[in-house]
């Protein structure tokens, strides 16, 4: 998408829809107050996150677009593994081969590149800073 402009709501909103492919304009108080909505609902899609970084990038934030995309690609990934991910990621919690097991199995089961690239980045920084579980 070219030219994307902030707020979504406002130029987009055609395109935003729920985790569950419910479109965003059915996600309303009512709706909520007459038991229509899932959970699936209430979580965020992947390419509303990736309509939000393109309008970072276009903002001048490739860091921020770079985060969002990460994210999109974890919408697909259950909660439980993101916290055990998230486990292994913090200082001195794994070994190189921990986290390279962690970049691939992102890479291969949830085609997540970008996150799992991201994961080989923070494994060389722990490795020259001496952050590895020994």
């Amino acid at each position: 998408m070219t030219d994307t402009r902030y707020p979504l709501m406002e130029h987009a909103a055609r395109d935003l829809r729920a985790y569950s492919g419910r479109p965003l304009s059915e996600i309303t108080p009512e709706a909520v107050a007459n038991g229509e909505l899932s959970p699936a609902d209430l979580r965020i899609h992947a390419e509303t996150l990736r309509l939000q970084a393109e309008v970072a990038r276009q903002a001048g934030y490739p860091q921020l677009a770079a985060n969002l995309l990460r994210a999109a690609e974890l919408t697909v990934v259950p909660n439980d593994e993101v916290l055990k991910m998230y486990e292994l990621l913090r200082p001195s919690r794994a070994s190189w081969e921990q986290l390279m097991g962690l970049a691939e199995r992102l890479e291969q089961t949830y085609q997540a590149k970008e996150t799992a690239n991201f994961v080989r980045e923070a494994a060389q920084a722990y490795r020259e800073r001496g952050l590895l579980r020994r």
